[in-house]
């Protein structure tokens, strides 16, 4: 039988009020990933598209919250998120290299919304699209 060297959880704590994951490995890795930081991540095509230059920024989600937390098999787990989207699966591996570049994601993130001119905040002006602002393209006809 091979053995694999991924890291495995030991812990994982769902933490409401701070609304944070937090997450403990056999390794001894202990990260706090915040629930904002999970969804904007979320390894769904949803999110991430089907390939490269496909994925689609999350604006919005500064107050999203974990509703339920389920294990897949013995390497993921699937939150269920409070916006409704719960198609990402997170795979031990990738919680750790979320962990591990907790800082580098979220200066990108907030670069990214900067750069569309979006926010973090639920139902910000700026996050509706234009068509959305206008009535859409036909509403006079």
């Amino acid at each position: 039988m091979e053995t694999t060297n991924i890291p495995t959880p030991t812990r994982i704590v769902v933490h409401q009020k701070s609304k944070v994951l937090e997450i403990e490995f056999d390794t001894g890795a202990c990260f706090n990933l915040p629930f904002e930081l999970l969804r904007v991540y979320s390894p769904s095509a949803e999110v991430r598209g089907h390939g490269p230059g496909q994925e689609t920024l999350q604006v919005g989600k500064k107050e999203v919250t974990i509703n339920n937390l389920e294990p897949v098999g013995m390497y993921a787990i699937k939150p269920f998120f409070s916006d409704g989207h719960d198609s990402g699966l997170f795979s031990w591996q990738y919680l750790l290299w979320m962990g591990e570049n907790q800082e580098g994601l979220w200066e990108d993130y907030l670069e990214r919304l900067k750069a569309a001119g979006a926010s973090r905040e639920p139902n910000a002006p700026e996050n509706i699209p234009f068509e959305q602002k206008k009535g859409g393209a036909c509403a006079s006809h």
